[in-house]
């Protein structure tokens, strides 16, 4: 009895002490050993890190295996014409998935898909070649429920040699370094080139971590599990902590458009940098600027009397960044009646809709849709172009919505 009751304890302990073990220390990251992986969070955080993990932010890439990529393979929505002689046809073979161009009926070519960017509104995918990626020409778009041409991408002819540099990850992505490759390498073929023309796989982490958001946080694991009992975040940035612009910075970095002048990386911004020193503005974001509503929120936001005239309001406000936007139109309005409180519609307007419902979703016209006029597509065998149609953050009274 006495051997079977230590047996069990010995046991009990050595999952006890498996079970806690730092995950971190295992852990070899990319971008230096200050860093513990989005893994190491679950042990505490496993509420935060359940909604993480399934949030666009963090499949904002993945690599191409079967339950990351989006689309048809096996039916009849799996073939995009250009002639009557070409077409590109979406193909599962083995366990990989292919772009595979035909002419005449025959095989000329195929392309495979190697990472997708995106998941939520569209996903696009690229392939590896000369260690660096290219652009498939063909995406998937939730909004038709079908494949058309990737944004920019021609409808008549197919095209491979859009180059994906390191700059598109910065905001897909939590980390891609680049090196120097040489006939050493694996491909004797690709002859030495300027590091910042050649992506190194191994350094990629995909989609927009725990850490991307939050630093570094192998010192915050290592403190915390070694003292369980202190619930104060210990080596960790925490939003509560930072100021408005802070917090705001953190979201523009990547939400805040591409037309400002670079000045460093923003791999390298870290939470509470200031945005300032890596990008230098060109023009006001309070001037009267149509940004577009891709990739823009931030400065449409800026924009709004909402914003302008508070001294609170930030993206956090209305957004919980650890999952995706809520679908649940009422939860914003409660959010905006909150500072708009016994706001009386005009009559001309409650003629469209009852006070009620009118109450329970401000942002379908304060915050309507629109069509984004940087990323078009078009579909297979047609010459007219489609938007892709998004949410302004530009918080107003609009044309058709005057109360």
């Amino acid at each position: 009895m006495k051997k079977a009751v230590f047996l069990l304890t010995t046991i009990l302990t050595t999952i006890f002490f498996v079970s806690c073990t730092n995950k971190s220390e295992e852990y070899i990251d990319p971008r230096g050993t200050d860093y513990a992986g989005s893994e190491s969070c679950v042990q505490c955080h496993k509420v935060q890190s359940e909604m993480a993990f399934h949030s666009s932010h963090f499949k904002a890439t993945a690599p191409a295996i079967l339950g990351n990529v989006s689309g048809d393979f096996d039916s009849k929505n799996h073939t995009f014409i250009y002639d009557k002689d070409t077409k590109l046809v979406m193909e599962k073979q083995g366990d990989s998935l292919y772009q595979v161009l035909y002419k005449n009926g025959k095989e000329v070519s195929k392309y495979k898909f190697e990472i997708v960017f995106g998941t939520k509104h569209a996903q696009t995918s690229v392939y590896w070649k000369n260690n660096n990626t290219y652009e498939l020409p063909v995406s998937f778009y939730h909004s038709i429920n079908n494949w058309a041409t990737s944004p920019g991408f021609p409808a008549d002819k197919p095209y491979f040699d859009r180059m994906v540099v390191k700059d598109c990850y910065a905001c897909h992505s939590s980390n891609v370094s680049s090196r120097t490759v040489n006939q050493s390498s694996e491909d004797k073929n690709f002859m030495s080139m300027d590091v910042e023309d050649a992506i190194n796989k191994k350094t990629i982490v995909y989609g927009i971590d725990c850490e991307r958001c939050h630093g570094p946080a192998k010192k915050h694991v290592d403190f915390h599990l070694k003292n369980p009992n202190i619930k104060i975040a210990n080596s960790i940035t925490s939003f509560k902590s930072l100021s408005r612009q802070q917090r705001l910075d953190a979201c523009a970095l990547c939400h805040a458009g591409n037309d400002g002048m670079k000045l460093k990386s923003r791999f390298d911004f870290k939470p509470g940098d200031n945005l300032s020193e890596f990008f230098r503005e060109t023009r006001s974001i309070n001037d009267t600027t149509n940004f577009d509503v891709h990739g823009n929120q931030f400065r449409l936001m800026a924009q709004s009397k909402c914003f302008i005239n508070s001294n609170k309001m930030d993206c956090i406000t209305c957004h919980n960044p650890h999952e995706n936007a809520s679908k649940n139109m009422a939860s914003y309005s409660k959010i905006c009646m909150s500072c708009h409180q016994g706001l009386k519609h005009k009559e001309t307007t409650l003629k469209t809709m009852p006070e009620k419902l009118l109450a329970d979703n401000c942002v379908e016209c304060h915050m309507p849709k629109k069509a984004s006029n940087a990323i078009n597509f078009q579909l297979s065998n047609s010459k007219q172009l489609s938007s892709y149609i998004l949410r302004t953050h530009k918080i107003g009274t609009y044309p058709s919505t005057k109360k």
